[in-house]
C-alpha cells in the first residue's frame, strides 16, 4: 500500500500573447514557454482511499522550458502565483470532487502558455457548526462588525520562530478601542460589513462591504497605486460574493504554554482574493474563536510570514460611546426668554465685513428681528432674500466669555437651501493682533446645503488657510429636519469633533499650534462665497435653530 500517488499529465499548450510586438531588447528575446508538464500528487492515496485520505492535500509540481513564473487556479475559486513551481494546496469542498486545474507558464516579457488537467480529491473536513455560528444557519445570512470597542480588535504578533513565547497572541501591538475612528486615514476600518451565508447545501459564502474604501496596510498600497508610507484608507472595491471552504489548521498549538489558551482549528480560505476588512494580501483566516456574536480570527502578513495578524469582529455595529473629561458646566444659553439675544452672552458682527468675510460672502448681517430672534426656547438666524439682496445675522461671545480647553455642545436643526452655509465656530482672541490664521479657526460644524447631508469640522492655523484646513466630514442624514447634538472636546493633547457624541475626527493638538489660548463662541449662517457656493435662484429663506449651548470645563 502507497501513502501517495503521481498523477502526470502532459497536455496541449495554448499559446496566449496579447498583441503583436518586437523583441524588447530590454528583456531579451521574448519566447513562450513550451513543454508544460504538470505533476500532481494527491496525499493518503491507497486501494482503499483512491482519491486521497481526506485532507484534501495536492502536491503540484510545474515545469516548463522557458517559464520564469507559473500563476495556477486550482479549480476551486482560488488562485496564486508559483515562482518556484512547487506548492501543496488543500481542497476543502467536502466530499469527492473534480476540479480543473489551469496553469499559466510565464515567460519573458510577460507572454504566458496556458495547460489543463483534471484532478479528482476527497475531503471529509468539514466544520457545519462554524458554517452555522457565521451565517445563522442554512438560508440564512449574518452581518459582522470590527469589534472596535474591544481592546485587541486588531493586533499583530509573531510566528512560533519569531515570538516562540508569545507567538499565539498579538504580543507586538493591540489597537485601543476604536483607535482607528475619527481619521480619514484609518476609519474607513469601522464601516466594514462583512456577511457570510450559507445555502441549502450548506455551501458558505462571503461578500465585503467596504462602503467604497479598505484600510490598506502600508506594505500592500501599490496594490492601489498609494504613496501615504503608512496604513492608510483607499478606494478600493471589493464587490463579489465569495466562496468559503473550510479546513483543518496546520498550526500545532498542543505546546502553547498558556493554558486558557485554545484554537477552534478551522482555517475560512477565501476565493478570488476574498480578505477580512484589512487588506494584507491574504485570504486564508484560522478562527481562534466563534459564537453567535463573536468572531476572532488570525492570519499571517502575506509579505511577511513571521508576522501574524488578529482580527476580532461582532455581531453588533460598532458605535463608540464618548466620555468627556469636561463635565463642569461653566457657562450655557438654552435661549428661555423671547425676543433678541441675551447681551450679557452675545455681541453681533453687522455689515459684510472685508471681501465678504475674507470668503467672498454675499449676506448682510444684522440684528434685525427679521434674522433672528429668540421665540419657543429656540435662538433662530435666518438667512434670506429681499430684492435681490441677501441678509442674515451672525453673533459672538467676544469681550463676555473667552476660554481655553473645554467641551462645547450645541443642539442645533440646520437650514436647506443651496448656496446657504450654517457655521459654529471659534476664533482666537486676538485675531486683532496677530490676525487670521495666526489665531486659529476651530469649525466645530459647517454644512453647505449644496451639499445636503455632509457635515464638515476644520481646523485653521497658520499653513493650513483657507481651502487647506485639516478637515473631515461625516453624513446626518436629517441635519436640516432634526435636532442633532455638534460638540468639540479641545484639551491640551487633542481636539475630537463629534455629531451626538460619535467621534468623527480627531487632531493632535502641541504646544506649536495656536489651539492653547483663549477663544470665542460664533453661530452664524453665511449665503455663498467660497465654501457656501452657488445660490439656488429659488431661494427665499431658511432658519438655522439652536435649541442651546453649553460649555464644560
Amino acid at each position: 500500500m502507497k501513502n501517495l500517488i503521481k498523477i502526470i499529465s502532459l497536455v496541449v499548450l495554448v499559446f496566449c500573447l496579447g498583441s503583436c510586438q518586437e523583441d524588447d531588447p530590454s528583456v531579451g528575446d521574448i519566447v513562450a514557454p513550451t513543454n508544460i508538464l504538470i505533476n500532481s500528487e494527491i496525499l493518503g492515496v491507497d486501494s482503499e482511499n483512491p482519491n486521497g485520505d481526506g485532507s484534501g492535500l495536492v502536491n503540484f509540481n510545474f515545469t516548463s522550458q522557458n517559464a520564469l513564473s507559473y500563476k495556477v487556479n486550482y479549480g476551486d475559486g482560488t488562485s496564486e502565483m508559483v515562482p518556484s513551481g512547487q506548492v501543496t494546496h488543500r481542497y476543502s469542498r467536502v466530499g469527492l470532487n473534480t476540479y480543473t486545474v489551469v496553469l499559466s507558464a510565464i515567460g519573458t516579457g510577460g507572454v504566458s502558455s496556458t495547460a489543463t488537467m483534471e484532478v479528482s480529491v476527497f475531503s471529509s473536513f468539514d466544520d457545519l457548526e462554524a458554517k452555522q455560528l457565521l451565517s445563522g444557519g442554512a438560508g440564512s445570512s449574518k452581518t459582522w462588525y470590527w469589534a472596535a470597542s474591544e481592546p485587541g480588535h486588531l493586533g499583530v504578533g509573531g510566528s512560533k520562530s519569531a515570538a516562540p513565547d508569545a507567538y499565539w497572541y498579538p504580543s507586538y501591538y493591540t489597537a485601543q478601542a476604536f483607535e482607528k475612528a475619527g481619521s480619514a486615514d484609518s476609519d474607513c476600518l469601522y464601516t466594514d460589513e462583512l456577511t457570510f451565508s450559507l445555502n441549502a447545501q450548506e455551501e458558505l459564502t462571503y461578500q465585503l462591504d467596504n462602503n467604497g474604501k479598505t484600510f490598506f496596510n502600508a506594505g500592500y498600497e501599490s496594490v492601489v497605486g498609494g504613496s501615504a508610507g503608512t496604513d492608510f484608507c483607499y478606494e478600493y472595491n471589493t464587490v463579489g460574493v465569495k466562496n468559503v471552504s473550510l479546513a483543518p489548521t496546520s498550526v500545532d498549538w498542543s505546546s502553547v504554554p498558556d493554558p486558557n489558551f485554545t484554537s477552534r482549528g478551522t482555517v475560512m480560505n477565501f476565493s478570488d482574493n476574498g480578505f477580512m476588512g484589512y487588506f494584507i494580501g491574504a485570504s486564508s483566516y484560522e478562527i481562534i474563536s466563534l459564537t453567535s456574536t463573536s468572531l476572532y480570527v488570525r492570519v499571517m502578513d502575506a509579505n511577511n510570514p513571521a508576522l501574524f495578524w488578529y482580527h476580532k469582529f461582532s455581531t453588533s455595529p460598532p458605535t463608540p460611546s464618548f466620555e468627556s473629561i469636561y463635565n463642569d458646566l461653566v457657562w450655557e444659553d438654552t435661549f428661555d426668554t423671547n425676543g433678541a439675544p441675551d447681551p450679557d452672552n452675545w455681541t453681533f458682527d453687522l455689515g459684510n465685513g472685508v471681501n465678504g468675510w475674507g470668503n467672498n460672502e454675499v449676506q448682510m448681517y444684522t440684528d434685525n428681528a427679521d434674522n433672528i430672534k429668540v421665540e419657543d426656547g429656540i435662538l433662530k438666524i435666518t438667512a434670506k432674500v429681499e430684492n435681490g439682496n441677501y441678509t442674515s445675522s451672525r453673533i459672538k461671545t467676544e469681550n463676555l466669555f473667552e476660554f481655553t480647553y473645554g467641551r462645547v455642545e450645541v443642539r442645533a436643526k440646520l437650514p436647506t437651501g443651496g448656496g446657504t452655509w450654517p457655521a459654529i465656530w471659534m476664533l482666537g482672541q486676538n485675531f486683532d493682533t496677530v490676525s487670521w490664521p495666526a489665531c486659529g479657526e476651530i469649525d466645530i460644524m459647517e454644512h453647505v446645503g449644496n451639499d445636503q447631508n455632509t457635515i464638515h469640522s476644520t481646523l485653521h492655523f497658520p499653513g493650513n488657510s483657507g481651502g487647506n484646513g485639516v478637515t473631515e466630514s461625516t453624513t446626518v442624514a436629517t441635519a436640516s429636519t432634526e435636532f442633532h447634538n455638534y460638540s468639540v472636546e479641545w484639551t491640551p493633547d487633542f481636539i475630537k469633533f463629534l455629531v451626538d457624541d460619535t467621534v468623527y475626527h480627531t487632531f493632535p493638538n502641541t504646544a506649536a499650534t495656536p489651539f492653547n489660548s483663549d477663544f470665542f463662541l460664533i453661530l452664524n449662517v453665511a449665503m455663498g462665497g467660497n465654501f457656501g457656493g452657488a445660490i439656488d435662484p429659488a431661494f427665499t429663506a431658511s432658519t438655522l435653530e439652536i435649541d442651546y449651548v453649553k460649555i464644560y470645563r
